[in-house]
């Protein structure tokens, strides 16, 4: 029950800091993304931010092998480009490009009422929900005969 308690805490601050940031207005983060028209720099603070607090936790990680409350540390991301990585990301930069919205801001704003984003989160959620029911071809080896990182890391 303490971590479910520390979870939904965490998630309410991670909330207050994108709405703080300006994440969860699409008008901003399309300013910060038109760098070659008005651009808004100030979401690049937010983004180094973030990535100062995901290193540290990554460091962090390092030292243990489980968390606080017990359970196992994720395993860190693969450094490997393939091009289900790369069509991904471009995939994700398309819709974050045309909505201003990206998940996490997309369901604070929804949450809260924001009117666009009532429309877009239930689609990101369909959209979420077909990738996980699609059928995938995974390669079971890489050249070396390991299983590559992406085939046990949960999509999503």
């Amino acid at each position: 029950m303490k971590s479910l308690a520390v979870a939904f805490f965490s998630g309410l601050l991670f909330a207050a800091g994108l709405a703080v940031a300006g994440m969860t207005e699409p008008a901003k983060v399309v300013g910060f993304l038109d760098v070659g028209g008005d651009w808004d720099p100030s979401l690049a603070l937010v983004m180094l931010g973030a990535i100062a607090v995901s290193a540290a936790g990554w460091l962090a990680a390092r030292r243990r092998s489980t968390r606080p409350g017990g359970v196992a540390l994720p395993v860190a991301p693969s450094a490997r480009l393939d091009l289900p990585l790369l069509g991904g990301s471009a995939i994700f930069g398309v819709g974050w490009g045309l909505s201003g919205f990206c998940p996490g801001p997309a369901l604070v704003s929804a949450f809260v009422g924001g009117r666009a984003a009532l429309f877009f989160a239930p689609a990101m959620l369909v959209g979420m929900g077909l990738y996980r029911i699609a059928p995938r071809r995974v390669a079971t080896t890489d050249e070396v005969g390991r299983p590559p990182a992406s085939a046990s890391a949960c999509a999503g």
